[in-house]
């Protein structure tokens, strides 16, 4: 199985980077997340991406938005004659998305050029020849799931956006590959208010989880880590 960094950027985009949307290759290609700068970054691997399915994580524009640019293009641009990915929602997605539809475009226009599904959380689903299961994870008030990908040989952890849970072990439990975000440098303050992690805390959900390897993802560039610490980049590619 091999894990392409597409995106990884925060809620802002670090200089010359696309946020969140990695590719997983293996039986199949499945791309988890698809924020903005993600499409024109695959497109520079190839014309018009050529994915299996698409799984959304949660509908915070970060780890959604291009969903919008890839329909004008599937159905106006490079992308007409390309085979519809089936694309992975969250409960109550499809319903969402075709609200957001309503407003950014076409009426529609998503149910025209994906497949649209929806997951539910715990319950193992295949997308792209692998198995995912999605877990329920704390982001602010926000629906929200972290995603456990496995071809049977390897396991990849992703935990999209997360405050601190007990639930990220869980996620990552025995993983070969942890990407974890640590988007602060201090946690948030307030009862409820918790929508991510520090890099400690990431470094704290991996080992109560045993995982082998951690990457850290969603972290503004200009937040250092501590020596010894990997930290994701657009373009890197990670084979399990």
């Amino acid at each position: 199985m091999r894990v392409t960094v597409v995106g990884c950027s925060p809620a802002w985009p670090n200089p010359g980077g696309a946020q969140s949307g990695y590719l997983v290759e293996g039986d199949g290609r499945l791309l988890l997340d698809c924020g903005p700068g993600v499409l024109a970054k695959l497109r520079e691997r190839e014309s018009w991406p050529q994915v299996d399915a698409v799984v959304i994580t949660h509908f915070h524009l970060d780890h959604w938005g291009d969903l919008v640019p890839w329909a004008f293009g599937a159905m106006f641009g490079a992308g007409r004659d390309a085979t519809p990915p089936e694309l992975w929602l969250p409960p109550h997605g499809v319903e969402t998305l075709a609200w957001f539809g309503d407003r950014f475009g076409v009426d529609g226009m998503f149910g025209g050029v994906f497949r649209l599904r929806e997951y539910e959380p715990g319950a193992p689903f295949t997308a792209a020849g692998l198995e995912v299961t999605a877990v329920a994870l704390p982001h602010f008030d926000h629906a929200t799931y972290g995603m456990r990908v496995s071809d049977g040989r390897a396991t990849l952890a992703y935990s999209g956006d997360s405050a601190p849970t007990p639930a990220l072990a869980e996620l990552a439990a025995g993983a070969d590959l942890f990407l974890c975000e640590a988007t602060l440098l201090e946690p948030e303050h307030g009862e409820g208010h918790r929508g991510h992690l520090t890099a400690d805390e990431a470094i704290g959900a991996f080992r109560a989880s045993g995982a082998r390897r951690l990457i850290v993802i969603h972290r503004p560039d200009e937040l250092p880590l501590d020596a010894g610490i990997e930290r994701a980049y657009d373009g890197l590619e990670l084979e399990l």
